[in-house]
């Protein structure tokens, strides 16, 4: 799970206040203090703009075109029209927004949050825990206003009219897309190549694929493993995906479906096995470690990295110094930097690092922070990178 920024912590670069016209956000909740208190945290920001506040889906379908809104931040269970129905409706009406859905901390609002992923909608937003009172209000609070910052931010690039056919004023050079520029990835200062250029894939067969992603990265992560499932059979697959707990239970299920292969949450001093999907559980880190020659799950309760827990910088460092050049990494659609530091580890030990390119990331924070550091190999739209991993799992040349 992404946790809260602590107070004074520096923003990164994709949490910096934009120069232009505020995000316009749309609030859907029946509940009357949700939609008072969600209102006055984006009002108090500076960076957003409530233009409609709903009770019901049905209201907000009915709405949506008027308010032309960014963000639609909208509840799942709620009277009349609850949130999945609503959201093919809102979509349909206005293409292009982002829909960030809200739901219980719970299985039935992990399942639903999830179902809702997959009819179109951008992320998710647990509802905070009431008996962990203001700690659980302030993380979730932070939360909201990245999420819905980094969704409305992509929302406006989409949204940039292109220049008009043979015009050359103010276009970019030949061989660049003529879309309006995306905010800088992170960056870690003091780390990785400045060349710009392409690392080589590994020569080595990969023994273990390991795979970190964020905001985008449940439906990312069916789309891969649909693509990749029935080609993992001689490696095991170690996956952290920014989730909180029981949310992680509900991914492991949808990501066996997808790829046909065994999938469930990473127990702790586990053995790996070729073809079976281990899945980081959401309020634990998980890394490997390696005794005998034989290679285990580790869960820790430390701190969190990179301000998330289960965060995926531990995974792939420790993947680096067991599995060197035979280490295949993926890193997936998310906001943040968390992974960067451990794909350069897995690159600098001859591993094989892919990222997900910016066209095809919900968020463009994580793979472009891999890609910024220099530790890829290929920066990939997403139908490509299983595709890519297949032929090195087979042992396909790059």
């Amino acid at each position: 799970m992404t946790l809260a920024r602590p107070p004074g912590a520096p923003a990164t670069p994709a949490q910096a206040q934009p120069s232009g016209p505020p995000i316009k956000v749309m609030i859907v909740d029946d509940s009357v203090f949700m939609r008072g208190i969600l209102s006055k945290w984006l009002g108090e920001s500076g960076e957003f703009a409530v233009v409609g506040t709903h009770p019901n889906g049905r209201r907000a379908a009915d709405d949506v075109q008027s308010s032309q809104p960014d963000v639609v931040i909208l509840d799942l269970e709620m009277p009349d029209m609850d949130g999945l129905t609503a959201l093919p409706l809102i979509l349909e009406r206005k293409p292009n927004t982002a829909v960030l859905v809200a739901s219980a901390l719970s299985r039935r609002g992990a399942e639903v949050s999830l179902r809702a992923l997959t009819l179109g909608a951008a992320d998710y937003l647990p509802k905070p825990d009431s008996a962990r009172g203001p700690v659980a209000a302030e993380e979730f609070r932070t939360e909201l206003l990245a999420k819905a910052r980094s969704l409305g931010q992509r929302v406006r690039r989409r949204s940039m009219p292109r220049p008009p056919v043979g015009s050359t004023a103010g276009t970019p050079a030949a061989g660049t897309p003529a879309t309006a520029p995306a905010a800088a990835p992170a960056k870690i200062p003091g780390l990785g190549r400045t060349d710009g250029k392409l690392r080589a894939y590994s020569r080595m067969p990969p023994a273990l694929l390991a795979i970190g992603s964020s905001t985008g990265g449940p439906q990312a992560l069916t789309k891969l493993f649909a693509d990749i499932g029935p080609f993992i059979s001689r490696v095991p697959v170690l996956v952290v995906q920014h989730m909180p707990p029981t949310f992680t239970a509900i991914l492991a299920e949808h990501i066996a479906r997808a790829s046909g292969r065994r999938c469930a949450e990473g127990r702790d001093g586990e053995d790996l096995v070729a073809g079976q999907i281990y899945v980081a559980p959401g309020g634990l880190h998980m890394d490997v470690v390696q005794s005998g020659g034989v290679s285990r799950i580790r869960l820790m309760d430390s701190a969190p990295v990179n301000f998330c827990k289960p965060a995926v910088d531990p995974m792939f460092e420790s993947v680096a110094g067991i599995y060197g050049a035979a280490a295949l990494s993926v890193v997936l659609t998310g906001m943040g930097s968390d992974g960067a530091r451990g794909a350069l580890k897995i690159a600098d030990l001859g591993g094989s690092v892919i990222a997900q390119d910016e066209e095809s990331s919900v968020v463009w924070g994580m793979p472009g922070a891999t890609a910024a550091i220099g530790a890829c190999a290929g920066i990939l739209p997403l139908v490509e990178i299983g595709p890519r991993v297949n032929r090195l799992l087979t042992g396909g040349r790059e």
